[in-house]
C-alpha cells in the first residue's frame, strides 16, 4: 500500500469514528501490555472506540507513526486531535483529564460523574 493512500485511510478512520485507538491486537484480544492497559483504560471509563490492529497491515503500523509523529504504538485520537500513548493516557486518566476530554468533546460515555 503506498504511504499516501495508508495516510488517508488513517485520516478517514480517525474522521470517521469520535474515539480511535490504533493498537496492537483488538479491544477483545491485545497483544501487549501497553495497548491492554489503553483498552482498560476506555473501558472503564465506559468510551465507544474504532480499535485498529497495526499488526495486520504493515503500512498502518509504520504509517500511524509518521501520521502523528508518535514512536510508539497504542495511540489514541479523540475526535479527529492525536491525544498521545499509553503513559500519556495513563497520567491523564489518573488526573481525571481523560474523563474533562471525553466530556468537553461531547462523548457519549457510561462513567457516572462523581
Amino acid at each position: 500500500m503506498a504511504s499516501d493512500t495508508v495516510s488517508e485511510t488513517i485520516a478517514k478512520t480517525i474522521a470517521d469514528n469520535d474515539v480511535v485507538l490504533f493498537m496492537k491486537g483488538t479491544k477483545q484480544f491485545p497483544q501487549c501490555g501497553f495497548s491492554a492497559t489503553a483498552v482498560k483504560i476506555l473501558e472503564h471509563l465506559g468510551v465507544p472506540f474504532k480499535d485498529v490492529n497495526v499488526l495486520e497491515d504493515q503500512g498502518v503500523r509504520e504509517g500511524i507513526k509518521t501520521f502523528s509523529n508518535w514512536p510508539t504504538i497504542p495511540q489514541l485520537y479523540v475526535k479527529g486531535e492525536f491525544v498521545g500513548g499509553c503513559d500519556i493516557m495513563r497520567e491523564m486518566y489518573s488526573a481525571g483529564e481523560l474523563h474533562n476530554l471525553i466530556c468537553e468533546k461531547g462523548i457519549p460515555h457510561s462513567h457516572q460523574h462523581a
